[in-house]
Formats: structure tokens, sequence, C-alpha cells
């Protein structure tokens, strides 16, 4: 099976309008920012999102709602981004707002095969409205449903020809477990090595979860909020 691509667009070829995407990162750290970039440029739209955030006006899936691509939001925070603010509030995008862990249980849900999970997370507020809830040993929990993906993106420090990849730090935050859940997963890695060159023992995706995996250029690795102490 190939899985290097050239590039980002070669990698990103048949992501097509209406599709489901998610997209690792937190903040602005670890986001696939070549891949967002090649969608931006192709112009597919009425996406899907699937991420903890939604970037800042000008960087990251930003860029994508500056365009009007993206459909809907599903996300756990999005309070960096004034253009999804006013997205938002003028009715032009959908959005599903969801607490940080049951995002993140949703996504290894997908990833292991598990249809739903049950959490006490949002029971009696505005998140449980519509949906299932069951009692176990006293204590109220809500059901929520594994996410269903076409394709997962996510950003590796390093990774190998065979798809395995390794994070750099806070940079894990959310790829380990979208690249399980897609059902494509699209890896773009900061160097790309020979199978058999990384350290087995530091791998965190193994190469089977991995589709396809190119290496990515012109990483900026923005801060989005950058606070100094006075001299």
């Amino acid at each position: 099976m190939k899985k290097v691509y050239k590039n980002a667009g070669e990698a990103i070829f048949d992501i097509s309008d209406g599709n489901t995407l998610m997209l690792g990162g937190f903040g602005l750290c670890g986001i696939p920012e070549n891949c967002i970039t090649a969608l931006e440029k192709k112009g597919v739209k009425d996406l899907i999102c699937i991420s903890n955030n939604a970037g800042v006006d000008d960087f990251g899936i930003g860029l994508l709602l500056k365009n009007k691509q993206v459909k809907k939001m599903i996300a756990s925070y999005v309070g960096e981004n004034a253009e999804f603010e006013r997205q938002l509030l003028n009715g032009e995008l959908d959005v599903e707002l969801i607490p940080q862990g049951t995002l993140a249980t949703r996504c290894m849900a997908a990833g292991y095969g598990i249809p739903a999970i049950y959490t006490p997370a949002g029971v009696g507020t505005e998140v449980a409205e519509g949906k299932e809830s069951r009692v176990f040993k006293g204590k109220e929990y809500l059901m929520e449903y594994a996410f269903e993906a076409d394709f997962a993106l996510v950003k590796a420090w390093k990774g190998d020809t065979a798809g395995n990849l390794i994070y750099k730090e806070t940079a894990r935050n959310f790829n380990p477990l979208m690249a399980m859940a897609g059902q494509v997963t699209i890896a773009e890695v900061e160097e790309l090595v020979e199978a058999g060159e990384l350290n087995p023992n530091e791998i965190h995706t193994p190469g089977i979860y991995v589709h396809r995996i190119f290496q990515g250029n012109s990483y900026e690795k923005r801060i989005e909020q950058r606070t100094v102490r006075k001299g």
C-alpha cells in the first residue's frame, strides 16, 4: 500500500464537498498546517470540522472559516476567533460545542470501534437536550455516539514511510486519538524517515492507523497568546 505522498495537495486529493474532517491540534499547537492550506487552495466547501478549537482569524481552521468553507464546527473551545463569532451570531455557521473530555472520548471510541460511550459531563445542562441517559450506581450519565469522520488530518514531529508517528511534547494533544479514528488518516510530519529508523519504544501512533503521510514544510508554529514579564 502506497502511503508516502509528495505534498499536502496530493495527499488530500479526494477530500470533497460535504466531507467530515477531524483536525488534530490544541490551540495552534500541533495543527496540520499544510493540509489546512491545501484545503483552502482546493476550495472544498460545506465541510464538517471536528477539532478542539477553530484556530484564529488568519491561521489554522480560521482560514477555512474565512473562506466560508466550513458548514458545521464541532469543538470544545472557540474563543480566539472573531470570524467564527461573527458567523455564529449571524446564523451562517452551525456549531456544536462539546465538553473537552467528551470530545476526546468520542474520538477514542471511534478509534476503538466502540459505537457509544456514557459520560456524566453535561448532565442537567443544554448539552443533555435530546440525548438518551442512563443511571449507573445512582448517578446519571449521557450517552454520546462515537464520531464518524471521513478523514482525520494530523500533524506529527517525525514519521516513517510505514506511517509510524512520533509527536513532540504538547503537540501530541488530540493527534493520536484522531489518527485512530478517521476512515482515512492523513499525517503530515516535520521529518520523514525510512521504515525501521524510528525507535519502536518511542512511537505514539502505529503505522496501521495511517493511510497517507508526507513531509510538510514552512511550519510557522505560532504562539496563540504570548505573555511576558516586565524586565
